[in-house]
Protein backbone atom coordinates (compact mmCIF):
# COMPACT_ATOMS: atom_id res chain seq x y z
CA UNK A 1 0.00 0.00 0.00
CA UNK A 2 1.48 3.29 -1.11
CA UNK A 3 1.39 6.29 1.12
CA UNK A 4 0.44 9.80 0.03
CA UNK A 5 2.76 11.59 -2.34
CA UNK A 6 3.90 15.17 -2.05
CA UNK A 7 4.65 17.29 -5.06
CA UNK A 8 7.85 19.22 -4.41
CA UNK A 9 8.03 22.34 -6.55
CA UNK A 10 11.19 22.57 -8.60
CA UNK A 11 13.91 24.82 -7.22
CA UNK A 12 15.21 27.83 -9.04
CA UNK A 13 17.27 27.04 -12.15
CA UNK A 14 21.01 26.94 -11.76
CA UNK A 15 22.61 30.28 -12.60
CA UNK A 16 24.41 30.37 -15.93
CA UNK A 17 28.17 29.85 -15.71
CA UNK A 18 30.24 33.02 -15.75
CA UNK A 19 31.31 34.02 -19.24
CA UNK A 20 34.70 32.86 -20.42
CA UNK A 21 37.02 35.79 -21.01
CA UNK A 22 39.40 35.95 -23.95
CA UNK A 23 42.20 38.35 -24.83
CA UNK A 24 42.82 39.81 -28.27
CA UNK A 25 45.54 42.28 -29.06
CA UNK A 26 47.92 43.98 -31.44
CA UNK A 27 51.19 45.85 -31.28
CA UNK A 28 53.45 48.27 -33.15
CA UNK A 29 57.12 49.11 -32.68
CA UNK A 30 58.48 52.24 -34.40
CA UNK A 31 62.00 53.67 -34.31
CA UNK A 32 60.65 57.21 -33.88
CA UNK A 33 61.88 60.32 -35.64
CA UNK A 34 65.39 60.73 -34.20
CA UNK A 35 66.98 57.36 -33.45
CA UNK A 36 68.68 55.54 -36.32
CA UNK A 37 67.99 52.09 -34.83
CA UNK A 38 64.90 50.65 -33.18
CA UNK A 39 66.07 49.17 -29.87
CA UNK A 40 62.56 48.12 -28.80
CA UNK A 41 60.95 44.71 -29.36
CA UNK A 42 57.44 43.41 -28.75
CA UNK A 43 55.74 40.04 -28.24
CA UNK A 44 52.31 39.46 -29.78
CA UNK A 45 50.78 36.10 -28.85
CA UNK A 46 48.19 34.71 -31.30
CA UNK A 47 46.88 32.43 -28.52
CA UNK A 48 46.05 35.48 -26.39
CA UNK A 49 48.16 34.36 -23.43
CA UNK A 50 51.41 36.33 -23.31
CA UNK A 51 52.23 39.89 -24.38
CA UNK A 52 55.36 41.95 -23.78
CA UNK A 53 57.39 45.07 -24.59
CA UNK A 54 61.17 45.31 -24.21
CA UNK A 55 63.22 48.51 -24.49
CA UNK A 56 66.96 48.12 -25.05
CA UNK A 57 69.23 50.31 -22.95
CA UNK A 58 70.90 52.39 -25.64
CA UNK A 59 73.40 53.92 -23.24
CA UNK A 60 74.91 50.47 -22.70
CA UNK A 61 75.20 49.69 -26.42
CA UNK A 62 73.57 46.84 -28.36
CA UNK A 63 70.20 47.65 -26.86
CA UNK A 64 68.44 46.19 -29.88
CA UNK A 65 70.14 42.83 -29.29
CA UNK A 66 69.25 42.83 -25.59
CA UNK A 67 65.59 43.60 -26.33
CA UNK A 68 65.39 40.89 -29.00
CA UNK A 69 66.97 38.32 -26.68
CA UNK A 70 64.57 39.19 -23.86
CA UNK A 71 61.51 38.86 -26.10
CA UNK A 72 62.81 35.61 -27.63
CA UNK A 73 63.21 34.17 -24.12
CA UNK A 74 59.60 35.02 -23.26
CA UNK A 75 58.36 33.59 -26.57
CA UNK A 76 59.87 30.20 -25.65
CA UNK A 77 57.85 29.99 -22.42
CA UNK A 78 55.51 26.95 -22.53
CA UNK A 79 51.88 28.04 -22.63
CA UNK A 80 50.81 26.29 -19.44
CA UNK A 81 49.23 27.84 -16.33
CA UNK A 82 51.88 29.26 -14.07
CA UNK A 83 51.25 32.88 -13.14
CA UNK A 84 54.09 34.44 -11.21
CA UNK A 85 56.23 31.32 -11.20
CA UNK A 86 56.06 31.03 -14.98
CA UNK A 87 56.91 34.68 -15.53
CA UNK A 88 59.71 34.54 -12.95
CA UNK A 89 61.29 31.63 -14.82
CA UNK A 90 60.90 33.50 -18.10
CA UNK A 91 62.60 36.60 -16.71
CA UNK A 92 65.39 34.43 -15.28
CA UNK A 93 65.92 32.81 -18.68
CA UNK A 94 65.96 36.23 -20.35
CA UNK A 95 68.47 37.54 -17.82
CA UNK A 96 70.76 34.55 -18.32
CA UNK A 97 70.50 34.69 -22.11
CA UNK A 98 71.34 38.40 -22.33
CA UNK A 99 74.34 37.97 -20.04
CA UNK A 100 75.54 34.85 -21.86
CA UNK A 101 75.42 36.57 -25.24
CA UNK A 102 77.15 39.68 -23.91
CA UNK A 103 79.97 37.57 -22.49
CA UNK A 104 80.29 35.34 -25.56
CA UNK A 105 80.52 38.29 -27.94
CA UNK A 106 82.55 40.46 -25.53
CA UNK A 107 79.96 43.23 -25.68
CA UNK A 108 80.34 44.48 -22.12
CA UNK A 109 77.12 45.15 -20.22
CA UNK A 110 73.90 45.16 -22.23
CA UNK A 111 70.33 45.17 -20.99
CA UNK A 112 66.69 45.93 -21.63
CA UNK A 113 63.64 46.94 -19.66
CA UNK A 114 60.81 44.44 -19.93
CA UNK A 115 57.10 44.38 -19.11
CA UNK A 116 54.96 41.28 -19.71
CA UNK A 117 51.28 40.42 -19.30
CA UNK A 118 50.17 36.77 -18.90
CA UNK A 119 46.42 36.11 -19.30
CA UNK A 120 45.12 32.77 -18.00
CA UNK A 121 42.10 31.23 -16.24
CA UNK A 122 40.08 34.43 -16.10
CA UNK A 123 42.88 36.44 -14.49
CA UNK A 124 46.20 37.97 -15.40
CA UNK A 125 49.70 38.38 -14.02
CA UNK A 126 51.93 41.33 -14.75
CA UNK A 127 55.73 41.33 -14.40
CA UNK A 128 58.17 44.14 -15.10
CA UNK A 129 61.73 45.37 -14.69
CA UNK A 130 62.62 48.95 -15.61
CA UNK A 131 60.47 51.84 -16.80
CA UNK A 132 58.43 50.23 -19.56
CA UNK A 133 54.87 50.51 -18.30
CA UNK A 134 51.50 48.80 -18.17
CA UNK A 135 48.14 50.57 -17.93
CA UNK A 136 44.55 49.34 -17.65
CA UNK A 137 41.45 51.19 -18.78
CA UNK A 138 38.39 49.95 -16.89
CA UNK A 139 34.98 51.59 -17.20
CA UNK A 140 36.54 54.78 -18.51
CA UNK A 141 39.21 55.11 -15.80
CA UNK A 142 42.91 54.73 -16.63
CA UNK A 143 45.13 53.09 -14.00
CA UNK A 144 48.90 52.77 -14.18
CA UNK A 145 49.70 49.25 -13.03
CA UNK A 146 53.50 49.44 -12.89
CA UNK A 147 55.90 51.45 -10.75
CA UNK A 148 59.01 52.61 -12.61
CA UNK A 149 62.37 51.19 -11.60
CA UNK A 150 64.21 54.43 -12.28
CA UNK A 151 66.38 56.99 -10.54
CA UNK A 152 63.80 59.76 -10.83
CA UNK A 153 61.04 57.51 -9.49
CA UNK A 154 63.15 56.83 -6.41
CA UNK A 155 63.61 60.58 -5.97
CA UNK A 156 59.84 61.07 -6.27
CA UNK A 157 59.19 58.26 -3.79
CA UNK A 158 61.51 59.91 -1.26
CA UNK A 159 59.79 63.26 -1.76
CA UNK A 160 62.94 64.93 -3.12
CA UNK A 161 61.32 65.97 -6.42
CA UNK A 162 57.77 66.16 -7.74
CA UNK A 163 56.33 64.01 -10.50
CA UNK A 164 56.32 67.08 -12.75
CA UNK A 165 60.00 67.71 -12.01
CA UNK A 166 60.78 64.08 -12.77
CA UNK A 167 59.53 64.55 -16.34
CA UNK A 168 62.23 67.17 -16.94
CA UNK A 169 65.02 65.73 -14.79
CA UNK A 170 68.35 65.34 -16.69
CA UNK A 171 68.74 61.78 -15.32
CA UNK A 172 65.22 60.62 -16.15
CA UNK A 173 66.59 57.98 -18.57
CA UNK A 174 68.50 56.09 -15.85
CA UNK A 175 66.79 52.84 -14.85
CA UNK A 176 67.62 50.97 -11.66
CA UNK A 177 66.49 47.52 -12.76
CA UNK A 178 66.67 45.78 -16.13
CA UNK A 179 67.08 42.38 -17.76
CA UNK A 180 70.78 41.63 -18.25
CA UNK A 181 72.28 44.83 -16.86
CA UNK A 182 73.34 45.57 -13.29
CA UNK A 183 72.91 43.24 -10.37
CA UNK A 184 70.42 40.43 -10.85
CA UNK A 185 67.09 41.50 -9.36
CA UNK A 186 63.69 39.83 -9.65
CA UNK A 187 60.90 41.59 -11.51
CA UNK A 188 57.99 43.11 -9.67
CA UNK A 189 54.62 41.40 -10.02
CA UNK A 190 50.92 42.25 -9.87
CA UNK A 191 48.02 39.77 -9.90
CA UNK A 192 44.98 41.15 -11.68
CA UNK A 193 41.31 40.24 -11.88
CA UNK A 194 39.78 40.64 -15.31
CA UNK A 195 36.48 42.07 -16.49
CA UNK A 196 34.98 42.07 -19.93
CA UNK A 197 35.73 45.48 -21.42
CA UNK A 198 39.17 45.87 -19.80
CA UNK A 199 41.82 47.31 -22.11
CA UNK A 200 45.51 46.91 -21.29
CA UNK A 201 48.40 48.91 -22.69
CA UNK A 202 52.04 47.84 -22.50
CA UNK A 203 54.49 50.46 -23.75
CA UNK A 204 58.06 51.68 -23.81
CA UNK A 205 58.92 55.08 -22.39
CA UNK A 206 59.08 56.45 -25.93
CA UNK A 207 55.29 56.68 -25.74
CA UNK A 208 54.84 58.00 -22.21
CA UNK A 209 57.41 60.78 -22.70
CA UNK A 210 55.43 62.09 -25.67
CA UNK A 211 51.79 61.29 -24.84
CA UNK A 212 50.42 62.20 -21.36
CA UNK A 213 48.22 59.82 -19.43
CA UNK A 214 44.94 61.71 -20.05
CA UNK A 215 45.54 61.46 -23.80
CA UNK A 216 46.40 57.77 -23.47
CA UNK A 217 43.08 57.24 -21.67
CA UNK A 218 41.20 58.96 -24.49
CA UNK A 219 42.86 56.84 -27.17
CA UNK A 220 42.16 53.60 -25.31
CA UNK A 221 38.53 54.57 -24.72
CA UNK A 222 37.67 55.77 -28.21
CA UNK A 223 39.87 54.09 -30.82
CA UNK A 224 38.03 50.74 -30.85
CA UNK A 225 39.89 47.55 -31.80
CA UNK A 226 43.50 47.00 -30.64
CA UNK A 227 45.19 47.50 -34.02
CA UNK A 228 43.78 50.99 -34.77
CA UNK A 229 44.33 51.93 -31.13
CA UNK A 230 48.03 51.07 -31.51
CA UNK A 231 48.25 53.15 -34.67
CA UNK A 232 46.61 56.13 -32.99
CA UNK A 233 48.99 56.00 -30.02
CA UNK A 234 52.10 55.76 -32.20
CA UNK A 235 50.88 58.55 -34.48
CA UNK A 236 50.37 60.76 -31.42
CA UNK A 237 53.95 60.11 -30.29
CA UNK A 238 55.25 60.86 -33.79
CA UNK A 239 53.25 64.10 -33.88
CA UNK A 240 54.95 65.08 -30.59
CA UNK A 241 58.42 64.57 -32.11
CA UNK A 242 59.13 60.95 -31.02
CA UNK A 243 62.78 61.44 -30.00
CA UNK A 244 62.94 57.80 -28.83
CA UNK A 245 61.70 54.47 -30.14
CA UNK A 246 57.97 53.96 -29.56
CA UNK A 247 56.42 50.55 -28.87
CA UNK A 248 52.86 49.76 -27.85
CA UNK A 249 50.87 46.58 -27.27
CA UNK A 250 47.10 46.89 -26.69
CA UNK A 251 45.13 43.92 -25.30
CA UNK A 252 41.33 43.90 -25.05
CA UNK A 253 39.41 41.53 -22.77
CA UNK A 254 36.07 40.30 -24.05
CA UNK A 255 33.57 37.47 -23.61
CA UNK A 256 34.07 34.33 -25.65
CA UNK A 257 31.08 33.28 -27.76
CA UNK A 258 28.95 30.74 -25.89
Amino acid sequence: MRGPTTNVPPGPPDPPPPPELVATGAGISHRGLVRAVNEDAILIDPTGALWAVADGMGGHGHGDLAADLAIDALARVPHVPGGRSLLRRAFDVAQAEVRRRAAADRLGEIGATLVALLVEDGGATLAWAGDSRAYRLRRGTLERLTHDHSLVQELVDRGEISAAEAELHPQRHIVTRAVGAGEAAPPDFADLALEAGDVFLLCSDGLTRCVPDPAIATFLATAGEPAPTCRSLVEAALAAGAPDNVSVVVVSIGEAPR
